[in-house]
């Protein structure tokens, strides 16, 4: 599988404790990338952060919280990443998802 030099990369911010149809939202969201051959998804988990509720979600002991916040990177082509959005939509309830435009310099062990 190759990546175009130019590609966009889509965040996912959203709490760990996120529902998806039938798994955590980041589990759904990963297994759909991979259904639909996107080139890879890292999930990325936050020791601390606040959403649009204001709320601080942590990882310390005297403030445990059970839904640190979450993100979820994919890079892959615009066209790719601009199918995989509706489907997003689909199971994703609330959280941020951003796009922005990368230029990749290695995917996989060889460079060109």
């Amino acid at each position: 599988m190759q990546i175009p030099r130019q590609a966009v990369l889509l965040r996912i911010f959203i709490g760990e404790d996120d529902r998806g149809p039938d798994h955590p939202l980041y589990e759904s969201i990963v297994l759909k990338a991979r259904e639909m051959h996107l080139a890879g998804a890292t999930v990325l988990r936050g020791a601390l952060g606040f959403g649009h509720s204001s709320r601080l979600h942590t990882a310390k002991i005297l403030r445990l919280s059970l839904d640190l916040p979450l993100v979820v990177e994919i890079v892959d082509s615009e066209e790719k990443v601009n199918a995989f959005l509706p489907v997003l939509e689909g199971i994703m309830p609330s959280g941020l998802v951003t796009l922005e435009k990368v230029q990749v310099l290695q995917y996989g062990t060889s460079r060109e």
